[in-house]
């Protein structure tokens, strides 16, 4: 029974998560990331975890978009670069 429910928790979450923008998607992995690794810390160091918990959700929620920030100027610097290419124009990247 138990099998069951836990393999219907992960279906459940898995699709839940189709329809997220790559901003979701990051900003999720990186609260859930750092919710894992708050908690753990901070049960390692004998604290109290939940506050670790909430403490790396929070962390790794910015982290996650900070990422995807980055990753979103890097993508518009690469299609500027390209589009420079083949049009035989100075590349103009946003800055």
């Amino acid at each position: 029974m138990k099998k069951i429910i836990a393999i219907t928790a992960v279906a459940a979450a898995i699709a839940g998560c189709s329809n997220m923008s790559n901003t979701e998607q990051r900003t999720l992995s990186g609260a859930s990331i750092g919710a894992v690794v708050g908690g753990v810390g901070t049960a390692i160091f004998h604290g109290n975890p939940i506050w670790g918990v909430v403490g790396g959700a929070a962390v790794g929620a910015a982290s996650g978009y900070a990422y995807d920030a980055y990753k979103k100027n890097e993508g518009a610097n690469y299609d500027a670069g390209y589009n420079a290419g083949k049009n035989n124009q100075p590349n103009k990247a946003p800055n």
